[in-house]
């Protein structure tokens, strides 16, 4: 028998609500299974006993399990290897920063260390972005709302987690339901984070992005745009023929006036493809289009990516510090458009993309400063 994860919230109520189980007892257990990841369902108190029948019969603590932990040398991320019940594999990458290395309104910032979750929310991914060996799986299986938390649950164990981003394994949106209910059960009690601490990444799933904001309000939209116009979209993300260019801006228009948020736009560099002069202009004149002057200064922000190679996999360079450093001029001298440079994190131990994983020695960590930290 297969047994269900006890974070699969709608599985859960549903079963509570058929046993006559009152389900304003789920976020205690949840609670339990956090703070003791090894519980048995009867040293949880206080439940009625038809709770603790139920639980024994249908559900685990938690269906997957971490594989591995692997840490960068510089100690600033880690990598969780996580099977799942069916045999799978995916990973989460903590991202450790400071928050005191930012600046807002040209001061620093306050506050301190702490971590962000990158989650996965499928095995593999239909995408088949060209640049990203995720692509290169083929898609696999969607993940369950309770495999999608159970990645902040191990996580939570090794860092305590701030910030949740949906930039793992897989097209979130494509995972619609699970991810809907996987971010209220985040944004709930116990883990109560803040819906704007959650970023949610697509590729342009343009009528998922047209419902998001009634599902879920406040939280963070990042899109991978990767290329200004829809001929080289095309050429590096296949999917991009599904979502052409004008409609797919449009949707994100409409979006962020309902939403009244900034969206993020991440844009990988891909050396001789997208990152020269010519393109930096065609991206500000497509984000141009959006000058409405209530939202002007809220759409627009740009992400750039560098290239992480991915070995016998990788038809692709990476762009040269230079280029990306005009490019970025480019956009905030000649556009107004806030751009930063993410930085790169977790190379040694495959945190970006499909690369080769070695453990390499501890060496004392330097600290980094979050997107959301810097002086834009």
């Amino acid at each position: 028998m297969t047994f269900r994860s006890v974070f699969d919230a709608a599985f859960i109520r549903t079963e509570f609500d058929q046993a006559g189980i009152n389900t304003q007892f789920i976020p205690s257990i949840w609670k339990y299974v956090v703070q003791n990841p090894n519980c048995e369902w009867r040293e949880i108190p206080s439940l009625p006993s038809a709770a603790y029948s139920l639980l024994s019969s249908k559900f685990k603590p938690c269906t997957s399990v971490v594989d591995s932990v692997l840490d960068s040398i510089d100690q600033i991320t880690t990598k969780l290897l996580i099977k799942l019940q069916n045999g799978a594999s995916v990973e989460a990458v903590i991202m450790r920063y400071d928050t005191r290395l930012g600046k807002y309104g040209g001061k620093p910032r306050l506050g301190g260390p702490r971590s962000t979750l990158c989650i996965s929310s499928q095995v593999g991914c239909k995408m088949g972005c060209t640049f990203c060996a995720t692509g290169s799986m083929g898609f696999k299986s969607n993940l369950s709302t309770g495999e999608i938390v159970e990645q902040l649950v191990h996580a939570s164990r090794l860092s305590p987690i701030r910030n949740v981003v949906f930039m793992g394994m897989g097209e979130p949106l494509n995972n619609y339901n699970a991810l809907v209910e996987a971010i209220r059960v985040m944004t709930a009690f116990p883990f109560q984070l803040s819906p704007k601490k959650i970023t949610v990444s697509t590729v342009g799933i343009i009528h998922a992005i047209n419902k998001l904001h009634g599902d879920l309000q406040n939280i963070n939209l990042a899109v991978s745009l990767h290329a200004p116009v829809q001929d080289i979209r095309c050429q590096i993300m296949p999917a991009a023929r599904a979502f052409p260019l004008e409609k797919l801006m449009n949707s994100l228009a409409e979006y962020q006036k309902k939403s009244q948020q900034k969206i993020f736009i991440e844009y990988i560099m891909l050396d001789g493809v997208n990152d020269e002069e010519q393109h930096a202009h065609q991206l500000g004149r497509l984000l141009d289009t959006f000058e409405v002057v209530r939202f002007k200064f809220v759409f627009r922000v740009i992400n750039l990516i560098p290239f992480n190679p991915i070995g016998t996999l990788s038809k692709f360079g990476t762009s040269g510090d230079e280029k990306v450093t005009k490019f970025q001029t480019i956009l905030r001298s000649s556009y107004n458009i806030r751009t930063t440079v993410r930085k790169q994190m977790g190379q040694d131990i495959s945190g970006a993309c499909g690369q080769l994983v070695i453990n390499l020695p501890n060496k004392k960590p330097p600290t980094l400063t979050d997107i959301e930290d810097l002086h834009l």
